[in-house]
């Protein structure tokens, strides 16, 4: 116990270890350096560790650490990695703690790293023997990019507590719902030739513009028909993210791509909006048999909502002295959901300062999120 390191160490520790997940394999790293580190502390606080290697994955891992025996309980989960960064927008080192103006400054300080930090801090006095039920610690692999630890973890079935809390950054707010977010590729083959003899070509961007004005008319169903005002977007969104084809402007078009990106409502699953797309271009795959495709990007991350007066809704209001709140970002919510808990995400800091330059933890959230974890391991274990 006594080589624990305090808060400000701890979180010094888990910055400076590189956990930078990304879809570029130049930026990806491994996260086994904060595993390890947590594992190593875990233990000694008397909790069972279970290390999982995330299948397809570049040597990643979850961590399962398990205080007490029984079931139900609390699980208190995070992700272990980071998002890239542009070093030459920070004004100090990312992966070295920075304190200054009452703040921790580095990457992953508030998303979401320091969350492991303080609950280093709150089971300090733990003893697993006047525990009656078990509290459980999960850190999570690649949440940044496919969410394939937290996918993982759900389908192994290691724990089934009855409530959990993710520790993203909300200010200490408890959020009860967010958007799902998915997205495809839809590609256009064409057929390219000399600009002077179009007859003799087909263009794949004429064919593009057919497909837009059909996403755009399913924009708009979405819009009309799909509301929930909790939301600050109301509806389900579509955007256009990305658009590129063709080569030169004395030639046919061969072939062109739109990335788009949906984010649905909760009580739209996945695949109800991957059904619309598909209706919304069947009438042109039909037209231009073999010519237009679409295709999933990454793994799509469903929508998220939690009974607002849900037991777990309540003791977090009342701990937090916050009402419930709805965002628009994603987390892993949805899946650890599917364990049959109830679920919300709390934690310190502020999503405003996620994947920013100088990301930050402000001194004044370390008082308040550690009563808040102490109140709820006393309420559901002990």
């Amino acid at each position: 116990m006594n080589n624990l390191p305090n808060f400000s160490e701890s979180l010094s520790q888990l910055i400076a270890s590189n956990s930078i997940s990304a879809t570029d394999s130049s930026w990806d790293q491994s996260n086994k350096g904060v595993i390890t580190l947590l594992a190593t502390w875990f233990e000694q606080l008397g909790f069972n560790i279970t290390l999982q290697e995330v299948p397809d994955s570049r040597g990643k891992l979850n961590l399962l650490a398990k205080l007490g025996d029984g079931e139900g309980g609390l699980l208190l989960s995070g992700h272990s990695d980071t998002v890239p960064f542009d070093q030459e927008r920070w004004n100090s080192d990312p992966f070295s703690i920075k304190t200054d103006n009452d703040k921790f400054y580095g990457l992953g300080t508030c998303d979401m790293k320091g969350f492991f930090a303080f609950i280093l801090q709150a089971c300090k006095g733990l003893n697993a023997k006047q525990l009656k039920k078990p509290l459980y610690v999960l850190a999570s692999a690649d949440e940044e990019t496919t969410m394939a630890g937290a996918r993982f973890f759900i389908e192994s079935k290691l724990a089934k507590p009855d409530v959990a809390v993710i520790g993203e950054p909300t200010n200490l707010v408890p959020i009860i719902m967010h958007k799902g977010h998915m997205s495809h590729r839809i590609s256009v083959q064409g057929k390219s030739g000399h600009s002077s003899q179009p007859s003799k070509g087909v263009n794949a961007i004429e064919i593009m513009y057919l497909v837009i004005g059909r996403l755009m008319q399913l924009k708009q169903d979405l819009k009309a028909n799909y509301v929930n005002e909790a939301f600050t977007v109301t509806e389900p969104t579509l955007n256009f993210g990305a658009i590129k084809g063709g080569d030169s402007a004395n030639r046919i078009c061969g072939d062109c791509y739109l990335d788009i990106d949906l984010r649905a409502l909760p009580g739209i699953k996945d695949e109800e909006l991957v059904h619309w797309l598909s209706e919304a271009l069947k009438p042109l795959a039909e037209k231009f048999p073999g010519r237009v495709t679409m295709a999933e990007m990454h793994p799509s991350s469903p929508a998220f909502a939690e009974d607002k007066d849900s037991e777990l809704v309540k003791t977090a209001e009342k701990v937090s002295g916050h009402c419930c709140q709805v965002v628009n970002y994603a987390t892993e919510a949805p899946f650890i959901q599917q364990l049959g808990c109830q679920t919300i995400v709390l934690g310190p800091g502020s999503i405003e300062q996620a994947h920013q330059p100088d990301e930050f933890l402000a001194f004044d959230q370390i008082a308040p999120t550690e009563k808040i974890l102490l109140d709820l391991i006393q309420h559901y274990c002990l």
